[in-house]
């Protein structure tokens, strides 16, 4: 195991590093040095001007010289970040004498291709999911000592990262989660003013009411899926915290089967019926985005991703394309709540050879995390603030080139809404399970074609999180029962 307390000094590869950007003048002048730096990264294919696409080049605190690092992650919903990256981790394996392999998968894939390994007790070193994947604790190693060691190098995590790599009951941190994308809302403004709200729906009746009208006078329909892909689930999980429910209490107790939650249902089934078709049922991720960027959908819960790709397809609908927080449901503003779109989180896996290579990496991938912002085009926000100074002011005047410049600065305080997993429970292996077999959403998707009444989805729901709540208390990784 690396012993991080005694390191070696690292040295910048581009002439303004991270440290150094922190010091210098106001945040402002920080924000037109990042803008600066982003054109000319784009310009160059995802590299800094001298030719590298590293920002800081640290130094391993032990030798990791001669090993190996196998790399499984999914596919970045921003092409560009995936670009960089290539080149990142070849660079930083030239640089320390580690032959590195990357591959790549669609986001849907990793789950199961994870399970595949662990049943083999063979496969990568490092595994990198968007969602937590608390159901595979026992087959990783406590990311302790380097949440720490972070923590000492860069300051503070945000709140939702730390917490979806953590599991109380075990006290393990069983992921590291490097950074996370807002999940707000995005809006057609042209489509929202013709019905008296220019600024978007802020409420769950305005969303009803406005989306109804747009779908009858324009028939645009809005973009909430109900079937088995992430999206859906965490927008059934947004609406049941906007109506005051939740899927386990803070002692993990699973208290799906409530008045508020039965009401969450009904509701999306009133939205399916005035304003949506049936496709929402057979969507994957990337559907709800390309309706957006098509510009055929007049609302949908998602990251800056669908807005960037529409940027470069469909530059018209992107300048139609606006931004806003969680909406206000019956419960009110304090849970107007979001899941991460993204949680990007590193796992390391007991059977790899290579657990000191993989922890140096995911050091040096948070010291580069203002490379890793340019590259996603903010679509990556840093799990450690200090590590992209500067990060409000350029969403005050957005250096991909967003009309108005100021278009994404909603997202300036999206740690405040941004929660994790299983809220206000951990994100435990029940919350993980729940998610990566569609839970939730098979629960909207229900009541929404009139298979059940909405009390009889919540209730099987339930069933459902008991069976899985019980199979994980029973290995002593989830706590409830109460």
């Amino acid at each position: 195991m690396s012993d991080f307390r005694v390191r070696r000094s690292s040295t910048p590869s581009f002439s303004m590093s991270r440290r150094s950007a922190l010091k210098r003048g106001s945040m402002m002048g920080v924000a037109a040095a990042l803008a600066s730096r982003m054109d000319a990264f784009a310009s160059a294919g995802g590299r800094f001007p001298n030719g590298s696409a590293t920002l800081y080049q640290s130094t391993p605190s032990v030798d990791i010289s001669g090993t190996e690092l196998k790399i499984l992650q999914w596919q970045h919903f921003v092409p560009s970040y995936d670009e960089w990256f290539k080149g990142f981790v070849d660079e930083w394996g030239t640089a320390n004498g580690v032959a590195v392999t990357l591959d790549q998968v669609n986001t849907a894939d990793i789950p199961a291709a994870f399970a595949a390994e662990v049943a083999a007790e063979q496969g990568h070193d490092l595994i990198e999911h968007i969602a937590p994947l608390a159901q595979f604790e026992e087959s990783v190693i406590d990311l302790s000592d380097l949440w720490n060691e972070a923590t000492s190098r860069f300051g503070e995590p945000v709140g939702n990262s730390r917490l979806n790599s953590y599991n109380p009951t075990t006290d393990k941190y069983y992921a590291f989660v490097h950074g996370y994308a807002p999940d707000p809302a995005n809006y057609r403004k042209t489509l929202w003013e013709t019905v008296d709200l220019p600024n978007g729906p802020t409420t769950l009746d305005e969303l009803l009411d406005g989306g109804t009208r747009i779908w009858n006078e324009q028939g645009v329909q809005m973009g909430l899926g109900m079937s088995q892909e992430i999206d859906s689930q965490m927008a059934a999980q947004t609406l049941i915290w906007a109506f005051g429910g939740a899927i386990q209490d803070e002692n993990e107790n699973v208290i799906i089967n409530s008045p508020e939650t039965v009401e969450a249902v009904n509701f999306m089934k009133e939205l399916f019926q005035n304003c949506m078709t049936p496709e929402v049922f057979s969507w994957n991720a990337a559907s709800n985005n390309q309706l957006l960027a098509a510009g055929q959908a007049s609302y949908i819960l998602n990251s800056i991703s669908a807005y960037r790709t529409a940027q470069e397809t469909q530059p018209d609908v992107a300048l139609d394309i606006f931004f806003n927080t969680p909406l206000v449901g019956p419960a009110g503003e304090e849970r107007a709540l979001a899941h991460a779109h993204a949680s990007m989180g590193y796992y390391i896996p007991t059977y790899s050879q290579n657990q000191d290579t993989a922890r140096e990496f995911i050091l040096h991938l948070v010291a580069n995390y203002e490379a890793a912002a340019l590259a996603s085009k903010l679509y990556n926000f840093p799990s450690f603030s200090e590590t992209v100074p500067g990060l409000e002011d350029a969403l005050a005047s957005d250096p991909a080139g967003s009309e108005p410049a100021d278009k994404l600065l909603v997202l300036k305080d999206a740690v405040d809404w941004t929660v994790n997993l299983g809220w206000p429970g951990p994100a435990n292996a029940m919350a993980g399970q729940a998610q990566s077999t569609f839970v939730l959403s098979n629960m909207m998707a229900r009541a929404a074609r009139d298979e059940m009444s909405a009390e009889d989805s919540v209730a099987e729901a339930e069933a459902q999180l008991n069976e899985i709540a019980e199979t994980w208390r029973s290995r002593g990784l989830m706590g409830g029962g109460q």
